[in-house]
């Protein structure tokens, strides 16, 4: 597991830091190679909490890239003018959305063509990898402490995505400032919906 970190000049500050893992390693090595894109724009896609507006951030710091954030949920033409803009000036763009087209339904024939025309890197949902880190990430913003055993307990039984992991930890928030058991932590989640396994260790 590596990580991309925003240059403040904060090295503990890990809201500023980038998980990498399979599951979005390929978009990383993209960025990192972004004088190889055949255009000046890529789209940069993925889910809900999944890092993408962080992940972008670091690639803008490091390149000077402008971003053009929750794209889909934007003016088409202002999407339009700036990936124009980003040839004529010779400065990469990265388009950030939720998902790529057909999914985001782009009416402008001429942004559907500049769109199709741009590397797609695509952040997919957290592998079994990532899913630990990220839950140990979350607890702490919660104030949950759990030991190892706990968050693998866990990571093994909860939907794999992003979401879920927010989820997870909003309904455990009531035992902040406590150590979390496996019998609490299941009770709980169960309780939630938000594991089906409930036997077993």
């Amino acid at each position: 597991m590596t990580q991309l970190r925003l240059p403040l000049g904060l090295p503990e500050a890990r809201e500023t830091e980038f998980l990498v893992s399979d599951s979005n390693a390929r978009a990383v090595h993209q960025l990192e190679h972004w004088g190889t894109w055949p255009v000046m724009s890529a789209l940069l896609t993925g889910p809900r909490k999944s890092g993408r507006s962080l992940l972008a951030r670091i690639f803008a710091a490091k390149t000077g890239a402008r971003i053009f954030d929750d794209a889909d949920l934007g003016k088409e033409a202002e999407v339009f003018h700036a990936w124009n803009q980003a040839q004529a000036e010779h400065r990469p763009l990265l388009i950030v959305a939720q998902a790529a087209p057909p999914a985001w339904a782009v009416k402008l024939p001429d942004l559907k063509s500049r769109l199709a025309a741009s590397p797609l890197l695509e952040i997919g949902p957290p592998d079994d990898a990532l899913i630990p880190q990220l839950l140990e990430r979350t607890f702490e913003r919660h104030l949950l402490h759990a030991k190892p055993d706990v968050i693998a307990w866990i990571a093994r039984r909860i939907e794999r995505s992003h979401i879920a992991i927010l989820r997870v930890a909003d309904a455990l928030e009531l035992e902040a400032g406590r150590r979390l058991s496996i019998p609490a932590v299941r009770a709980t989640l169960a309780a939630a919906g938000l594991i089906t396994e409930t036997d077993g260790d």
